[in-house]
């Protein structure tokens, strides 16, 4: 039986603190023979997350370890508050990639200062989250429409291709939007490294076999351990191949990040859209685990889960995170029976951080862009617009609006442009409601006018 049903078989919780933090509530239920699964899920998590850490922290311009903080903080956190048993928090090619794009004006060039304002946007992000479980909006995940949610992450995946093709190709890359990333790859195709592209090709195509004939296993890191050996024994680093770079050993000092009090204020619209993106996203993978085992989701619940965690990662120098969908499948393909996989998965992070992270500083550049480029291949979802094509023309045209928006506008315009768009549509379709008319034949002594029902949905 999963924890989540054995809370709705409950007849009340115990006390008020286990309604605020369910693990209290279902730790008192574990089982024993839960103990060996959740471990290996935890080890197969941990496998999965710290590839994903360092790829995200490049994605947001942000230093490695920021993505194993953000990684390791939450992953303690997350597990106490969500009400899901599978989700597993993460930091998200999304989230990084707005992060990492909207930070850069702000920061002035200043990489501490880009780094404090990071931390300093999960604090906002989390206190957003609070103040939407105090009010219980749980609600609001559905505010954004589907099909902006496809076309902003088609959008997404478009400019990340622009942002790690140059990487891959052991070329200098710009930083703007997508055409300006296009346009620079393009023009210095002929400065190509042919030994950063062979690297990063091997590795390419390694992750894409193991997507197809080994699911759920940890590929990427085997793929992580390959690049950095190789690195030492073919001497990548003279030969012209970009290496990760130093990775500090041990935790950072917590504490709130130093930003002035303005700052705050300037990164108030980039937390609110790491928020918005963070609970539809947080949401919608609670909901696809509770109707495939059962049990009930609250969604005003994952809102404190996600303020906590962020709150825990932006006083451990992270940046903003939330519900990764390719890590909870594989937490729960990987047999996890309870949210306690995650702690185990932070607790391995942990160990890394603490004793092992100087052995990344060797991992080739071209790796973990290929090691990026295919964790976020899903987010470019063809099949998903051809059903709008098929489904509903209306819908797919505002999906493609929500592509050109973040294609030309950049990904935090993107986001309020996918917001208007969806209270354009709630309006539209509250406008516009369907009306049945029964065609029953008019009874004797009726009027017509009581006779033509209409049924209003």
């Amino acid at each position: 039986m999963s924890a989540a049903a054995t809370s709705d078989d409950a007849p009340a919780r115990p006390s008020r603190w286990s309604g605020i933090v369910p693990a209290l509530h279902w730790l008192r239920s574990y089982k024993p023979a839960w103990f060996r699964a959740d471990l290996v899920a935890g080890i197969t998590l941990a496998a999965y997350l710290l590839p994903a850490g360092l790829g995200d922290a490049s994605l947001a311009n942000l230093p490695p370890e920021a993505g194993l903080y953000a990684c390791l903080f939450g992953g303690l956190v997350f597990w106490l508050f969500c009400s899901s048993r599978h989700t597993t928090i993460t930091v998200t090619s999304a989230i990084s990639l707005l992060t990492g794009a909207s930070l850069g004006g702000i920061a002035g060039g200043d990489t501490s200062r880009f780094s404090a304002l990071a931390a300093g946007t999960a604090v906002l992000v989390a206190c957003i989250a609070f103040i939407a479980w105090l009010v219980k909006a749980g609600s609001i995940v559905n505010f954004i429409s589907e099909s902006v949610m496809v076309g902003f992450k088609c959008g997404v995946a478009l400019f990340l291709a622009s942002t790690q093709l140059p990487k891959l190709f052991g070329i200098h890359g710009a930083h703007g939007n997508f055409w300006k990333n296009s346009g620079n790859f393009l023009t210095h195709l002929h400065d190509t490294n042919l030994t950063s592209l062979t690297i990063g090709g091997v590795a390419l195509v390694a992750l894409v076999l193991g997507k197809i004939f080994l699911k759920n296993k940890p590929v990427a890191l085997f793929v992580v351990v390959g690049g950095i050996l190789a690195s030492g024994w073919l001497g990548l680093e003279a030969r012209g191949v970009k290496l990760l770079g130093e990775v500090p050993q041990g935790l950072p000092a917590l504490g709130l990040p130093a930003i002035h009090w303005a700052d705050w204020d300037e990164l108030l619209p980039l937390a609110f859209a790491c928020f918005l993106l963070g609970a539809v996203e947080t949401a919608a993978i609670g909901r696809m685990f509770t109707a495939k085992h059962g049990g009930r989701l609250d969604a005003n619940q994952e809102f404190l889960a996600l303020a906590a965690s962020n709150l825990a990662v932006g006083l451990g120098r992270g940046f903003p995170v939330s519900g990764g969908m390719s890590q909870s499948l594989v937490n729960e393909g990987a047999g996890a029976r309870t949210p306690l996989s995650g702690a185990f998965a932070a607790g391995i992070i942990l160990v890394v951080v603490l004793f092992f992270s100087h052995m990344l500083a060797a991992l080739p550049q071209p790796v973990l862009a290929a090691v990026v480029l295919v964790a976020v291949a899903g987010l470019f979802k063809v099949s998903a617009l051809k059903h709008l094509w098929r489904g509903d023309r209306t819908e797919f045209f505002v999906a493609i609006a929500a592509i050109v928006g973040v294609l030309g506008e950049g990904l935090l315009r993107g986001v309020m442009i996918g917001a208007i768009m969806s209270l354009v549509l709630l309006i539209r379709r509250a406008s516009r409601p369907h009306v049945a008319f029964s065609d029953a034949s008019p009874v004797r002594g009726v009027s017509p006018i009581a006779n033509g029902i209409r049924i209003m949905s």
